[in-house]
């Protein structure tokens, strides 16, 4: 907030160490698609305190900067924002770390800030209203329907043209096991909604199997009659969530790994189990085992519908078909569509930085 005759405030220079904290969680959010709950607290405390401290100079100043510097942008910002946040989460339009970034951002930045850079004041433009946690939130949607026009021009400049191309990519399905996304494919070809690829992780940790085996034994794993007698932890679907190859417990985080007591004999029993999986690809196709019909053998291929009754949760909204489909298509392809499904929190941070560098794309696009 900018009180007559000052430029930066100490509130509002304080507000700046959101800009790398925000950095940080865009960049973990392309990596990993995990934002912890913990990061967000430290900033909510900051803003309700902030907020305070802009509320006591405001009322010291005088009745305009009270009323129109600072009551009527953080009545917006915490009667507006704060519930669109809430609301998008509620019908599934944000993510929970979507929702608890705009939250902050309501608390933290309700007025616009103003910071003297030379001989520029930023950000250039400002609002009529002045509450800049809106400014942020139109400034992420304005990028975030950006996205999908860098990725149409990105496939077209590599002559890739597809009725997905505005959304997708091709990758190859080695890549997979650390790709985040949705797959853009059935068995039928191309389609706009497809497997999510965490809950592909999930299920594939819950077998004690890898993609690679999937493939390489693929009438073998599509039998029901394989699954495990005692299913391993499926995590959530993580890329950084490691998995030993013996099909045993799942080790949360690479640095779980030095929790092993005896990593040797892991290993050994790794490599032991891997070679009782290399059989003959010829028998591994024959019939079901003995004392299983045919009926019984396929009324459940790749043990979709037994894995989603087996876990906790949904795997992300994903049906038994679903599952099936996007095996069936891993199984077989080597290259495949997926969406990356960009993160919102890297539009929220451009958004922010937008904002406090130039303020308001809307505003100055339309005025």
């Amino acid at each position: 907030m900018t009180l007559a005759g000052s430029v930066a405030t100490t509130p509002d220079l304080l507000r700046l160490v959101a800009v790398p904290v925000f950095a940080w969680v865009a960049i973990r959010d392309i990596k990993t698609r995990r934002v912890s709950s913990t990061v967000w607290i430290p900033l909510a405390l900051l803003g309700a305190v902030l907020l305070v401290w802009d509320g006591w100079l405001a009322w010291n100043a005088d009745s305009y900067a009270w009323s129109h510097e600072f009551l009527i942008p953080t009545a917006v910002s915490l009667g507006f924002v704060v519930p669109i946040a809430y609301l998008f989460w509620w019908f599934g339009g944000f993510g929970g770390a979507d929702a608890k970034a705009l939250l902050v951002l309501a608390l933290l930045f309700p007025t616009f800030p103003q910071y003297a850079v030379g001989s520029w004041t930023l950000p250039l433009t400002s609002t009529p209203i002045g509450t800049f946690s809106f400014t942020i939130l139109t400034n992420a949607v304005i990028v975030g329907i950006a996205v999908p026009v860098v990725i149409a021009l990105r496939n077209a400049a590599a002559g890739r043209v597809s009725s997905v191309m505005v959304i997708g990519w091709p990758v190859s399905t080695d890549r997979i096991p650390v790709t985040h996304g949705r797959l853009l494919e059935t068995p039928e070809g191309r389609s706009r909604g497809g497997l999510d690829l965490d809950a592909l992780r999930m299920y594939l940790r819950w077998r004690g199997l890898t993609l690679a085996d999937v493939r390489n034994h693929r009438d073998r794993y599509r039998d029901p009659a394989t699954l495990p007698d005692e299913p391993n932890p499926p995590t959530d679907g993580a890329v950084t969530a490691a998995v030993r190859s013996d099909g045993g417990r799942a080790l949360e985080g690479a640095d779980d790994l030095d929790e092993v007591e005896d990593a040797d004999d892991a290993d050994a029993l790794g490599d032991a189990t891997e070679s009782e999986r290399n059989l003959d690809t010829d028998a591994e196709s024959s019939a079901a085992p003995a004392g299983a019909t045919d009926s019984e053998s396929t009324a459940d291929p790749w043990g979709a519908e037994a894995f989603l009754a087996d876990i906790e949760g949904t795997a992300y909204g994903t049906t038994p078909e679903e599952l099936r489909e996007g095996l069936e298509v891993l199984a077989a392809k080597e290259t495949v569509w997926i969406s990356p499904g960009t993160p919102f929190l890297v539009p929220v941070f451009a958004g922010l930085v937008i904002a406090l560098v130039y303020g308001d794309l809307l505003i100055g696009t339309l005025f």
